[in-house]
């Protein structure tokens, strides 16, 4: 994958990640790390979505790490099962 921009990445930062389908089939695994973030945070809190900034410190990932998890939050916006909205 290209590698983003600063401007990018901070716009990716501070949105939400809403859960609109509760799926993992054929995820890897920082999707299903993801999903079941937010599966937990509807289960506990009854909201389903988080903004993106907590669950980068939830995961604690830093370089290599935030870049693939980046990525799988785009495959998963991709295939619908969560949505990114911007604040």
């Amino acid at each position: 994958m290209a590698r983003k921009t600063k401007e990018e990445a901070q716009k990716m930062i501070r949105s939400m990640a809403v859960l609109v389908r509760n799926t993992t089939w054929k995820c890897g695994r920082v999707e299903r790390l993801v999903v079941k973030y937010l599966q937990y945070r509807l289960l506990k809190h009854g909201v389903p979505k988080t903004s993106i900034r907590d669950m980068l410190q939830h995961f604690s990932m830093t370089g290599k790490e935030k870049s693939e998890f980046f990525d799988a939050l785009k495959r998963l916006e991709r295939r619908q099962i969560i949505r990114i909205e911007s604040i």
